[in-house]
């Protein structure tokens, strides 16, 4: 059973940064992706960046590049999602989520386990 705990959320003011991370246990597939969602209150899911364990490949939605960055610890089978520069409008619950293989998809269905969620709150 594949297991995702966000953590790391908080409240923080415009033009602060947060780390979040993801600690996944439970898998046995060789080749996955992990990846970070947001919602936002009367708003759909929403993509925001992507890691394929294999090869360390990253992705990111265009709202975010350049400020956000994914990465991961391999040893501690964590991912880490560094947000800088933040913006009110980055306000959400972040999602952490895995999928099987190694190509990354924007579509949240196409994920197969998804974290509890942490709350996000920047303040302008």
């Amino acid at each position: 059973q594949v297991q995702l705990v966000e953590s790391g959320g908080g409240l923080v003011q415009a033009g602060g940064s947060l780390r979040l991370s993801c600690a996944a246990s439970g898998h046995t597939f060789s080749r996955y992706v992990m990846g970070w969602f947001r919602q936002a209150p009367g708003k759909e899911r929403e993509f925001v960046a992507a890691l394929s364990w294999n090869d360390d490949s990253t992705y990111y939605a265009t709202s975010v590049k350049g400020r956000f960055t994914i990465s991961r610890d391999n040893a501690k089978n964590t991912v880490y999602l560094q947000m800088n520069s933040l913006k009110p409008d980055d306000t959400a619950i972040y999602y952490c989520a895995q999928r099987r293989g190694s190509y990354y998809y924007t579509n949240s269905r196409e994920y197969d386990y998804w974290g509890q969620g942490t709350q996000v709150t920047v303040s302008s």
